[in-house]
């Protein structure tokens, strides 16, 4: 088995980047959800509220985070700023301190996303200080982890073969495949059975010294419908509900992928192609 993608969403809900290889953090890899959309009291915004976030373009370079938009002039953050004013912000039920990236952020915001409910937008940054702990209860024994503004876990573990069955599913059906995109994950591997990863407890690379704990499966949302490419929703509920109708192997729901934290590893290099092992729960 192998990997054959690799993704960071540097801003949460925004578009992502496509990597051939990236740096393992205990917070994911290196710049994924590192910033992220909040309303003016703090509150994260995503393409469950505003679709369209999906058409925002987000690049880096080494000096700076890059946000492109069709007619509105590029937005360039500096990487190495660590000296803004702090502000509260809400993930779910987490609150944890974070650096607002200023006016001029909040105004390209607002003149590319538009109005949300009455309330200005702002673009704010993970401070290098804070730690948002990953829920203990689905942790094993004397485990810790933490991650910056993913919903709840540091990577998101997806696997092709899940994907296309998926597919074959919803073909019958009569509706149109459905791309990996849709849900935005970190780690794609191939060469297993659907819905394998389900029974996974481990990944390991490097001959074990990179090592990925897989620790909740992933509950979809709203955001699987969303066109990643138009910001638009061409099937309402969908493969929402089709993930919901082949869910019951797990819980009521929809679910797809696996929420994953790291074991070992931090400061390692993965890239596409390399060979991985899985261990089962």
């Amino acid at each position: 088995m192998r990997i054959t993608e690799l993704h960071i969403y540097p801003v949460k809900s925004l578009g992502g980047i496509t990597l051939g290889q990236a740096e393992l953090g205990a917070r994911g890899l290196t710049y994924d959800r590192h910033w992220m959309v909040v309303d003016d009291i703090g509150r994260f915004v995503t393409q469950r509220q505003l679709p369209h976030m999906a058409r925002i373009v987000v690049r880096l370079d080494d000096e700076a985070l890059i946000l492109e938009y069709p007619e509105a002039a590029p937005l360039r953050i500096s990487l190495r700023r660590d000296d803004q004013p702090r502000l509260p912000v809400y993930v779910w039920d987490d609150q944890c301190q974070a650096l607002d990236e200023g006016a001029e952020a909040a105004a390209w915001l607002g003149a590319v996303l538009g109005d949300f409910k009455g309330s200005g937008l702002r673009l704010v940054r993970f401070a290098p200080d804070q730690r948002r702990n990953v829920e203990p209860h689905f942790l094993a024994p004397g485990e810790q982890a933490h991650t910056a503004f993913a919903d709840g876990y540091p990577f998101l573990v997806v696997s092709e073969a899940s994907l296309a069955e998926v597919n074959r599913t919803l073909q019958a059906k009569g509706l149109a495949p459905v791309p990996m995109a849709r849900f935005r994950p970190s780690i794609v591997v191939d060469g297993d059975e659907p819905f394998a990863e389900d029974g996974w407890g481990e990944l390991s690379l490097h001959e074990g010294a990179v090592r990925l704990g897989l620790r909740k499966p992933c509950q979809r949302c709203k955001i699987t419908t969303v066109d990643q490419a138009t910001g638009k929703i061409a099937v309402p509920g969908e493969p929402l509900r089709t993930l919901v109708e082949m869910s019951t192997r797990l819980a009521p729901g929809g679910y797809f992928g696996q929420n994953a934290i790291l074991l070992a590893g931090e400061g390692q290099t993965i890239a596409v192609g390399e060979a991985l092992a899985p261990s089962p729960r």
